[in-house]
């Protein structure tokens, strides 16, 4: 049963109370976490309250160049920054295209991606982007790629008493990005989804979201896409991701209708890509 509402105004505060009571929860926009209280899915014995920790808000230039976002940032903050240009406008694109407009304007980066729904808009984003995500403890605070941040079915890297504090863009990467979804609906989560980054010399990451526990991605597609993207060469790169594909039968889709989006929506996202503006 919940006890009560703990309101930090540190990090380090924050994760002290985390690190005290290992059944309290972080809570930032609360999208995702009121909803799994409501099922009964999870019951904290206390909230630990991000709101009022003001170095988790916002988007801005590091002393590196590199891009912060906040962990408390608001979706809807996301989509509209202009910072997002070149490769790192995919997560601008996945931000914009999250659940409604109630949401986007409620939930946060830190708390979407900490519950690591497969469903989600930014983990195929951020994956394809080379994001970074910043995690804090009382003892340290450390960077894992986001490509190993999302581990298995709503599991991530993060620890005990840890939350995530930010989202780290590497230094303006100039070039094209695309985010495509497939939803039953535009509010829905994603049946499948692909994110696409091409950079100035032409070389590509791609991941596909919703059709495995995290993100799919496959070295040896990026190269053959890095150097030939005829359709040919994107129906080889699909095969390649399908083949690491394991996606669950749900009411938004069948495994196998899953497995035979992920080709056609690499595609569509490669060609939104390369037809967009490069930044």
């Amino acid at each position: 049963m919940l006890q009560g509402m703990l309101w930090p105004r540190t990090v380090q505060e924050a994760t002290a109370m985390l690190a005290d009571d290992p059944d309290a929860k972080a809570l930032a926009g609360g999208a995702t976490l009121v909803a799994m209280m409501n099922a009964r899915v999870i019951e904290p014995h206390a909230l630990v309250n991000l709101s009022r920790i003001d170095e988790l808000r916002g988007i801005r230039h590091e002393a590196d160049g590199a891009i912060r976002i906040g962990a408390f940032t608001r979706h809807v903050e996301t989509a509209g920054c202009e910072l997002l240009r070149g490769t790192a406008a995919v997560v601008r694109q996945a931000a914009g295209k999250i659940a409604n407009a109630t949401v986007r304007n409620m939930g946060t980066i830190g708390g979407s991606i900490s519950f690591a729904d497969p469903g989600l808009d930014y983990p195929p984003a951020i994956v394809a982007a080379g994001a970074a995500i910043e995690i804090a403890s009382v003892a340290q605070r450390r960077r894992v790629a986001a490509a190993d941040f999302f581990v298995d079915w709503y599991t991530t890297a993060l620890e005990p008493g840890e939350i995530v504090t930010a989202v780290i863009l590497a230094a303006r990467m100039p070039g094209r990005a695309a985010y495509i979804k497939h939803a039953r609906v535009a509010s829905d989560y994603a049946t499948a989804s692909a994110a696409v980054c091409i950079d100035d010399a032409g070389s590509v990451r791609a991941a596909i979201g919703s059709c495995g526990p995290t993100p799919i991605r496959d070295d040896a597609a990026d190269a053959l896409l890095s150097g030939d993207r005829s359709d040919a060469a994107i129906a080889r790169a699909g095969a390649l991701l399908e083949a690491r594909a394991d996606p669950l039968d749900d009411v938004r889709g069948s495994a196998e209708y899953r497995r035979l989006l992920i080709p056609r929506l690499l595609q569509r996202a490669i060609r939104q890509a390369e037809a967009s503006v490069a930044a």
